[in-house]
C-alpha cells in the first residue's frame, strides 16, 4: 500500500503542477459570458433605459419611460411590470438596502419633477412619505454610500433656447439667455425625514479649468452624479457645458465648476474617423474635441478619489449649436464633421465628445484618457457604425467600476455600435490604466444604463439597451478553486481512492 500511496502522491503533484499554471495565468474576466437577455416589449410605451440591482431580493429593476420591469436576476424572467405613468415619465432609478428611488419629470417638463420611493420587497410605494418634489427634469438619482442621503440631478432643460446674439455667419456663435429655462440644480434629500435638505445651484459658483461653454443659450444642466466613499463630496457632470461640478454635501452647495478642456485629435493615439462616407479609417485631423461626459462613477485609491467619465458629447436638443464643418470653411475629409458652432471658428474646429473614457482626480485634472481605443476596438470587432463617424463615434454613454479578484475594472457602455458593446479597462493603477477586452452582445443595441455587482460569490454586469428594448446579464467571473483548495480536494479524493482500493470486493459490489 505504501508504494500505491507514493505513486498517487506523485501523480497528484504532477497533475496539480499541470493545472495550476493555466489557472494562475487566466485573466479574471476570461470566462465572462452572457447569462440571459430579456425582451421587454413596447406595450404602453415601455423603453428599456436604466437598470438597478437589489441584493435583498435578487431582482433587477429596469426603468423604461412609462414603467419599471422587475426581473429575476437568476433566470431573467419577468417578476412584475409596475406602471408608473401616474408619476410622469421615469428618467432614473437607484436602489439602496431595499429602498428604490425613481426620478420623474413633470408632464410640462419645465415644471418641478418628483422622486418616488418604493420598497423592493413590496414593489409598492413606501409607507408614509413616498413622493418628494425636486427641481425641473430630474434626470438622475444617486444614494450616498450609507444611504442617508439621496442626490438628484435636476437637468432643467429649457422649452426654447436663447436667440442668436452674434451676427449671422460669424463664428463662434453667441446665444443669449433662454426665456423659459429652469435652473439646473442638485437636490439633496435627507432619507430619514424624506424631505429636501438643500438644493444646490450654480449662482455665484467659482469656475476654473478651460473650455467651459457659457454662451449656448442654455443654463448649466447637471447630468450625472457620483459620490465619494466618505459620502462628503459629489462630482456632477454638466455635460453640454463641458464641465464637472464639485458639491459639498454637508453645506449643500457647489464648491466649483471645472471646465474639462479639449482633446487634440491631431496627436498620436487620438485618431478619429471624420468622413461618414462608407470608408472606415482612423486618421489624425486638426480638430479638438470637448470631453462632455455623460455617465460618471468614482473609486478610491491611495487615499484619493478618482472620477471615471464616459465622454459622450452632446449638443443642444434643437441642434442650434451644431454645424457642419463646411459652414466654417472646412473641406475634404473634414467637410461633413459636425462641430460646435459656439466654440469653433474657421481653422479652429471643436467637435463634441472625447470619443473616449477618461479618469480625472478630484480637481478635474486628467489622469488618463483612452485616446482612440474605443473606436479602434469597435472597428476591429466589426461593429463600428460608420453612419455615426462624423458625429461622436461609438458614443461612450455610461461607466461602472467593480473590484474583481483584487483588481479594479471599469466597464464603459458604447451607445452607437452595430451590436451592444461594453469596453473593459483595468484601472487598478489609474495612471497606468490598460484596455482589457470588448464584451459584445449580439442581438442587443445601444446600452444606455449599466450596473455591475457582486452576488453569490461572482461578479455580474447588467445593461439595458434602448434601441433593442432589451436587458442583458453577463456573468463576469466563474468561481474557481485556488491552488491551495485544489490540493486539498485532490488529497481528499486520493484518500477516498485509497479507501476504495482497500475495500473487499463484496462491499464494492453492494
Amino acid at each position: 500500500m505504501a508504494r500505491n500511496s507514493s505513486r498517487f502522491s506523485i501523480l497528484s503533484l504532477s497533475l496539480l503542477a499541470a493545472l495550476v499554471p493555466s489557472w494562475s495565468s487566466a485573466g479574471p474576466l476570461d470566462a465572462a459570458g452572457k447569462s440571459w437577455t430579456y425582451a421587454h416589449g413596447g406595450a404602453g410605451g415601455f423603453l428599456s433605459e436604466i437598470v438597478a440591482f437589489d441584493k435583498l431580493s435578487g431582482n433587477l429593476w429596469v426603468a423604461g419611460a412609462t414603467g419599471v420591469d422587475v426581473l429575476n436576476a437568476s433566470s431573467g424572467s419577468l417578476v412584475q411590470r409596475i406602471d408608473t405613468t401616474a408619476y410622469g415619465a421615469i428618467n432614473s432609478i437607484a436602489i439602496h438596502n431595499g429602498v428604490v428611488a425613481m426620478a420623474f419629470e413633470a408632464i410640462v417638463r419645465t415644471d418641478p419633477g418628483q422622486v418616488a420611493l418604493f420598497g423592493t420587497g413590496s414593489r409598492a410605494p413606501l409607507p408614509g412619505v413616498s413622493t418628494i418634489t425636486v427641481g425641473a427634469l430630474p434626470d438622475m438619482v444617486s444614494f450616498t454610500p450609507d444611504g442617508s442621503k439621496l442626490l438628484v440631478a435636476n437637468e432643467g432643460t429649457p422649452s426654447t433656447y436663447g436667440a442668436l446674439v452674434s451676427a449671422p455667419g460669424v463664428f463662434p456663435r453667441v446665444f443669449g439667455a433662454s426665456a423659459v429655462d429652469p435652473v439646473g440644480s442638485v437636490s439633496i434629500i435627507d432619507m430619514a425625514s424624506r424631505s429636501v435638505q438643500s438644493t444646490a445651484t450654480f449662482a455665484g459658483v467659482a469656475t476654473s479649468g478651460s473650455h467651459l461653454r457659457t454662451h449656448t443659450g442654455m443654463d448649466f444642466e447637471p447630468e450625472y452624479i457620483t459620490v465619494n466613499a466618505a459620502g462628503t463630496k459629489a462630482y456632477v457632470s454638466v455635460q453640454e457645458a463641458n464641465g464637472m461640478a464639485v458639491l459639498d454635501i454637508a453645506t449643500g452647495s457647489f464648491e466649483q465648476l471645472i471646465g474639462l478642456g479639449a482633446k487634440d485629435f491631431n496627436l498620436p493615439g487620438n485618431r478619429i474617423d471624420p468622413r461618414n462616407n462608407g470608408t472606415i479609417e482612423l486618421i489624425n485631423v486638426p480638430v479638438k474635441g470637448l470631453y462632455q461626459p455623460d455617465g460618471l462613477t468614482s473609486f478610491e485609491r491611495g487615499g484619493k478619489t478618482f472620477i471615471l467619465m464616459a465622454n459622450e458629447g452632446d449638443f443642444r436638443e434643437d441642434d442650434g449649436d451644431r454645424s457642419a464643418a463646411s459652414n466654417l470653411g472646412a473641406s475634404g475629409i473634414l467637410a461633413n464633421l459636425r462641430v460646435s458652432n459656439t466654440d469653433s471658428s474657421a481653422g479652429d474646429l471643436f467637435t463634441v465628445g472625447g470619443r473616449s473614457f477618461s479618469i480625472r482626480d478630484e480637481n478635474g485634472v486628467l489622469v488618463y484618457d483612452s485616446g482612440e481605443i474605443l473606436d479602434r476596438e469597435a472597428i476591429a470587432a466589426g461593429i463600428y457604425d460608420d453612419g455615426r463617424s462624423r458625429d461622436k463615434g461609438v458614443e461612450p454613454e455610461s461607466v461602472e467600476v467593480l473590484d474583481i479578484a483584487g483588481r479594479m475594472f471599469a466597464f464603459v457602455g458604447l451607445e452607437r455600435t452595430l451590436q451592444a458593446a461594453i469596453a473593459v479597462f483595468d484601472v487598478t493603477d489609474p495612471e497606468n490604466t490598460s484596455f482589457v477586452r470588448l464584451l459584445v452582445s449580439p442581438g442587443d443595441r445601444s446600452p444606455e444604463g449599466l450596473k455591475v455587482f457582486d452576488w453569490e460569490g461572482n461578479a455580474y454586469l447588467a445593461f439595458s439597451n434602448e434601441v433593442s428594448n432589451t436587458t442583458t446579464l453577463f456573468q463576469l467571473t466563474q468561481t474557481v478553486p485556488t491552488p491551495g483548495t485544489l490540493l486539498l480536494v485532490m488529497a481528499a479524493g486520493g484518500a477516498a481512492w485509497l479507501v476504495r482500493r482497500r475495500k473487499p470486493a463484496r462491499q464494492l459490489n453492494g
